[in-house]
């Protein structure tokens, strides 16, 4: 069971791109795909395909991402974060969901100057609406957790990049641009670093998370522990913005997405820093690793070397 909502944010053909793939993948999978276009935010659909389909594992990746839009579009955020997460949240309770496993966003830690960032890392101020959202998500989910006995587990994704990914990421818009011969803007001066992860790590950890629900305990008050957990999903190998930029140009050049003698020098400018950005983000993923085994690998060459070449398939063909 897939509902997706199609809406605008970005182009719907990519997302329908994506959706071919996974039918495409399913025809020879013995798991049944099952696609409903909706929105997490429309109630009725969700408690519906809830009734009809009775997931034992639950897994929330839908929300409306992005830190600067969030600035410009608070209301989406409200419906998609809080109001859908809610939906999905209480459908779990009426229904026998054994774990339910849910985006979070490494955005939860804010401004905090201590590094790595830890899960126990204390996460009350967020610099942005959308990291207001997702901390909110960890909060909800805690209190489910607590009152009707729910597994979940929350996921801090630490910027997540690869083929076919979001169009407002820096990797893939600074790549459009380029090719239109625009200037691609370098935040802060490019004195950032980033914990980029690519997203066949991500979906492994996903995947790793599904298997293993926290375990249900009982208190001394005879009440149920909250089986409750938060992981980081970071490579733990934060890259400075300048490397990465060079790393990218580098493979866009060896995919030919651009030419050869292209002249990057003119085509970028540095900046300061955005509202809602922060210098540095940096995972400590030792929970995921002890729990599940599982520590992000691939490095941003291999990761972006995916990316262009199939920048070069789907776009210039």
């Amino acid at each position: 069971m897939q509902p997706i909502n199609m809406n605008d944010y970005y182009d719907p053909k990519l997302k329908e791109y994506r959706l071919s793939l996974i039918e495409k993948a399913a025809e020879s999978s013995p798991v049944k795909h099952v696609f409903i276009k909706g929105s997490i935010a429309d109630k009725a659909l969700v408690d519906r395909a809830f009734a009809e389909y009775q997931p034992a594992v639950v897994v929330n990746l839908a929300a409306q991402a992005g830190v600067r839009y969030s600035i410009d579009h608070p209301d989406v955020y409200i419906e998609s974060n809080l109001i859908g997460f809610y939906n999905i949240l209480e459908a779990c309770r009426r229904n026998p969901v054994e774990h339910l496993v849910y985006a979070s966003s490494s955005s939860v830690y804010g401004g905090n100057k201590k590094v790595p960032f830890s899960t126990d890392d204390k996460v009350d101020n967020p610099v942005s609406l959308y990291a207001a959202t997702k901390k909110s998500n960890e909060l909800l989910a805690h209190s489910y957790s607590k009152l009707y006995n729910i597994p979940s587990t929350g996921l801090r994704f630490f910027t997540v990049y690869g083929p076919a990914g979001r169009p407002d990421m820096f990797y893939f818009s600074a790549t459009q641009k380029l090719v239109k011969g625009e200037t691609i803007s370098i935040f802060n001066y490019g004195n950032c670093k980033r914990d980029f992860t690519y997203v066949d790590d991500i979906v492994e950890g996903v995947l790793r998370v599904m298997q293993g629900a926290p375990e249900k305990a009982t208190g001394e008050d005879g009440l149920p522990l909250p089986p409750y957990a938060v992981y980081n999903i970071g490579g733990g190998t934060p890259e400075n913005l300048l490397d990465y930029i060079s790393t990218l140009q580098e493979e866009l050049v060896r995919a030919k997405v651009l030419p050869e003698d292209y002249d990057f020098e003119a085509h970028r400018k540095l900046v300061g820093m955005q509202p809602g950005d922060v210098p540095v983000t940096y995972a400590d993923s030792t929970g995921l690793e002890q729990d599940y085994g599982f520590k992000p690998s691939i490095g941003i060459r291999e990761g972006l070397r995916a990316f262009a070449e199939w920048y070069k398939a789907y776009y210039m063909k």
